[in-house]
């Protein structure tokens, strides 16, 4: 339960259709498999102790009192699981009969919750035989235990050594209702709904199935549990497949196929779906624990949590080739599109582009020809300008001239050695001095020479620097960093990549294919440095700052998440542990922290670009945060690992 997880399983056991006694045993059997692999919250489907197709025989007081003694045998034989369990099974209150979950923790029924939504139509006809709960009524029944136990559909239980812990239930076909119990759950505290079902298997409703649990948990920010009957239910007309699923906020962590073994099982991030909650202002909790629910508390040792669920080691990159060339048509479409929309306001037909031979300004260039082919814009309206130094390569620089042609675009070259040398014998620099004055003067010169070139000729410089960077502060303020439109400041570095050679492999250009993928073999450096003797790039990026691979992790963990530095640590050792070792993962991760902090300067006065996915750093948008802010408590409590 370290970090906000909670390991949760949804269970089908093996039913006898009104055979308590064997379904009692295969209930327990499944609880206590459930518990040993270390999940605390363990849910069996609805009618689960005599069986859901019991039909008229649901009128017998002898399926009835079994059923009862049922409930009792599981809570006294579970009663040393730590775990807060949820069975099925048809209670009878003042003289009527409800389908009811019961929830069991530490050998007590702590609650019974009746059905809100019993169908009555097609293959169902429950009216014949259970009561509808009436919603929001919640009283009191006595059991065969101290204290009377509360019924009713408004019932949070709360986890005591886990206070974000506050789990509700639904039965079936209130997931399938225009209003489900849950909306009401969810708005007053629930962060974790389970559903104890019956849901039988027709053609085509397992996807639907899979829709709406996904969905549910989606609109809720919560996680859903979703447990159905198998197929010792399939009698006579209808036939049930043990369909199970664990979903975390529209995520699908975990299910059985159907027909498959009925055992769905994973961890649900509860400090996540809080954090979620916190940032959205349009989730507004109706109601509190007092007055319209009755909050029973429950009791669970506060053990460590064993990850098995997955976490993406690349969370800006869809693992799935055709997820992935779909999210880079997305985001270069915005992208385009974005710029397209700049030009046709400020009634621009020309850009001006610093080409390095790099993946950044290659991207920029793709964009802005993009843009231009959108508008219907003549592509020598492109200026490409490659602005070769001290650290140039001929590979880079010849990259860079090459996909100019293929694209057919302008491109004109201005050499920044002689104006930085004489800017060094302006200021009394030392060219041998390579330090930070020697970098940055040669990043604010190419930048004057590309502003100055735009205003020449009526255009707009488009900038080039990733998400990554700016995350980073690695950019020099008012050199690369500045620009008249930003069309990278969305994207992170690893996805970079990724749209350069979806290009490639899609722009049916073969001189334009090659010189992309000679861009993608290219070690990413800013080039601010000379090259070796043999003339090979000296200066490479990650050797410095770090690999983007670990930063762009840490980004989406930091930012989208609002992890803390321990869980980032913990889920980057999770995701990325066989590529880095433990303490590789942490000195990175410091490093993160430190320059996000320091170098937020640069990111209040970013200029403008478009937004391409959930995390950003604009600081009109998605990121306030004071330049002046300290990374102290950050560090701390990586320093205390």
């Amino acid at each position: 339960m370290r970090d906000g997880f909670v390991k949760v399983s949804a269970r089908t056991p093996k039913v006898r259709v009104a055979d308590v006694s064997y379904n009692v045993d295969q209930c327990i059997e499944e609880i206590s498999d459930a518990c040993s692999l270390g999940a605390k919250i363990v849910v069996l489907p609805e009618l689960c102790i005599t069986g859901y197709t019991c039909e008229d025989l649901f009128w017998q007081d002898a399926l009835l009192d079994a059923a009862q003694k049922g409930l009792y045998e599981i809570a006294e034989k579970t009663e040393k699981l730590d775990a807060l369990i949820f069975v099925g099974v048809p209670w009878r209150v003042n003289g009527k009969l409800y389908n009811c979950a019961a929830a069991i923790n530490a050998g007590e029924v702590l609650a019974l919750i009746p059905k809100t939504h019993v169908p009555n139509y097609n293959e169902f006809y429950e009216l014949r035989h259970f009561t509808p709960a009436t919603p929001g009524a919640c009283t009191f029944v006595d059991l065969s235990q101290e204290e009377p136990v509360p019924f009713g559909t408004n019932i949070l239980l709360t986890c005591s050594a886990m206070p974000d812990l506050v789990v509700a239930a639904e039965i079936c076909e209130d997931l399938w209702a225009p209003n489900p119990p849950s909306i009401d759950h969810a708005l007053a505290g629930a962060t974790l709904i389970v559903n104890l079902s019956a849901s039988n298997a027709i053609v085509g409703k397992a996807a639907y199935r899979r829709q709406l649990v996904a969905g549910q948990s989606a609109r809720l920010v919560c996680g859903y549990v979703y447990t159905s009957a198998g197929w010792g239910e399939s009698t006579t007309d209808v036939v049930f497949a043990g369909h199970n699923m664990v979903a975390e906020n529209g995520t699908l962590l975990a299910e059985s196929a159907p027909f498959g073994p009925g055992n769905a099982t994973s961890e649900i991030d509860v400090a996540a779906i809080k954090a979620e909650r916190m940032r959205m202002s349009t989730f507004r909790m109706s109601c509190g624990t007092d007055g319209a629910y009755h909050e029973v508390k429950f009791a669970l040792n506060r053990t460590d949590t064993l990850l098995t669920r997955h976490v993406d080691p690349h969370p800006f990159v869809p693992a799935n080739g055709a997820e992935r060339d779909a999210r880079c048509e997305d985001v270069f479409s915005i992208q385009a599109w974005g710029l397209a929309r700049r030009l046709d306001h400020t009634h621009s037909s020309c850009a001006v582009v610093g080409v390095s031979g790099g993946l950044d300004s290659t991207l920029a260039l793709l964009v802005t020809v993009r843009a231009f082919d959108l508008l219907g814009l003549d592509r020598q309206g492109i200026i490409a300008v490659t602005m070769p130094g001290f650290g140039t390569t001929e590979r880079t620089h010849g990259n860079a001239t090459t996909l100019a042609d293929a694209l057919g675009v302008q491109l004109r070259e201005v050499s920044i050695a002689a104006a930085v040398r004489q800017h060094f014998a302006d200021i009394g620099h030392d060219e041998s001095v390579h330090d930070v004055t020697y970098e940055n003067s040669q990043a604010r010169e190419r930048t004057q020479i590309i502003m100055d070139i735009a205003n020449q000729e009526g255009g707009l410089v488009i900038g080039t620097g990733d998400l990554s960077e700016l995350a980073l502060g690695w950019a020099t303020y008012n050199g690369d960093h500045m620009s008249m439109y930003g069309v990278n400041g969305g994207v992170p570095k690893t996805l970079v990549r990724h749209l350069v050679r979806y290009v490639a492999d899609t722009c049916e250009n073969d001189a334009e294919s090659d010189i992309l993928y000679d861009v993608l073999d290219t070690p990413v450096s800013p080039e601010l440095l000379p090259a070796n003797d043999d003339g090979t790039i000296a200066q490479q990026t990650e050797d410095l700052v770090g690999p983007y691979e670990l930063h762009d992790f840490f980004l989406y963990q930091v930012l989208r998440r609002g992890f803390t530095p321990c869980k980032v640590y913990r889920l980057a050792c999770y995701a990325l542990g066989d590529t880095y070792d433990a303490k590789t993962i942490l000195s990175w991760l410091k490093v993160f922290y430190r320059r996000f902090f320091a170098q937020q300067f640069k990111r209040s006065c970013l200029p403008d670009g478009p937004k391409v996915g959930s995390v950003a750093v604009s600081p009109r948008g998605d990121l306030r945060m004071p330049s002046d802010a300290v990374s102290r408590l950050w560090l701390a409590e990586l320093e205390a690992l």
